[in-house]
């Protein structure tokens, strides 16, 4: 797969506040999101979440995949976080388009069968065609 997973938040000063204090997981989650122009939140043994992987890498779309389950230093959190923000129990995947949120694979799949998701990557600059 060509998606790009991000491993060097576990240690990021800049992720983690750069100081010994607590981040909020929500303000980190937002921070994240924001990093690039398609951000998905994810578990590495999710099919889910890995069918979801897929559909942008075959839409020409290099996506930034956090996977929470192997995040030491606070992916459990982040994943409480995220399920907090989605309202629901199933917290991944979780996908960011342009710092916004589209939500889980059933928002992602029902803006890309009605035509919606391919504008909204294009106007975060994540597919050029």
């Amino acid at each position: 797969m060509q998606y790009q997973s991000e491993h060097s938040y576990y240690s990021s000063s800049a992720i983690h506040g750069g100081s010994s204090a607590a981040v909020d997981p929500l303000e980190r989650v937002v921070r994240l999101a924001s990093g690039s122009a398609v951000v998905i939140f994810s578990l590495s043994t999710c099919c889910m979440c890995h069918a979801v992987k897929r559909l942008f890498c075959g839409m020409g779309v290099n996506p930034t995949v956090y996977e929470l389950d192997q995040d030491p230093r606070g992916g459990r959190e982040i994943e409480r976080a995220l399920s907090q923000l989605l309202g629901s129990g199933s917290a991944v995947p979780v996908v960011f388009i342009g710092g916004k949120l589209v939500g889980s694979m059933d928002r992602v799949m029902a803006a890309h069968i009605s035509g919606n998701l391919v504008p909204l990557l294009k106007e975060a600059g994540a597919l050029w065609l």
